[in-house]
């Protein structure tokens, strides 16, 4: 279903909302009644919101649409949702190298003392 629904939409829907989008997932509800369809607007920096809007009013269009091309009697309904995945992933990355290069700093800023059971030094002569 997924890979039906990369095809049929930005071949199909004709809304200028929607663009370019990447289906991420869709996920089925048992009996097929209904289905999560996530995506991603293609590009970056460009808002979600337009193409939400405009998948959501495709969504009976495109029911009929994979119905039609899987051969199925019922069409699961279809619940298009923006894929936040990859921001949250990339936030998640950006606060992991803060954390680190604070560690670092923190370690290059402290005093290096020599191990308290290190052997004392035979030339050293007090």
């Amino acid at each position: 279903m997924q890979r039906t629904l990369a095809a049929l939409v930005p071949r199909a829907v004709k809304d200028p909302r929607v663009g370019n989008v990447t289906i991420t997932a869709v996920s089925l509800a048992d009996y097929m009644s209904s289905a999560r369809v996530w995506f991603l607007p293609f590009g970056l920096g460009q808002p979600g919101d337009g193409q939400l809007a405009g998948l959501r009013s495709a969504a009976g269009f495109l029911r009929g649409e994979v119905a039609r091309q899987l051969g199925l009697r019922h069409a699961p309904k279809l619940e298009f949702l923006l894929d936040t995945n990859l921001e949250q992933a990339h936030s998640l990355t950006q606060l992991i190298d803060a954390a680190v290069a604070a560690d670092r700093k923190a370690e290059e800023s402290a005093p290096v003392d020599p191990p308290a059971d290190a052997a004392p030094d035979p030339d050293d002569h007090h």
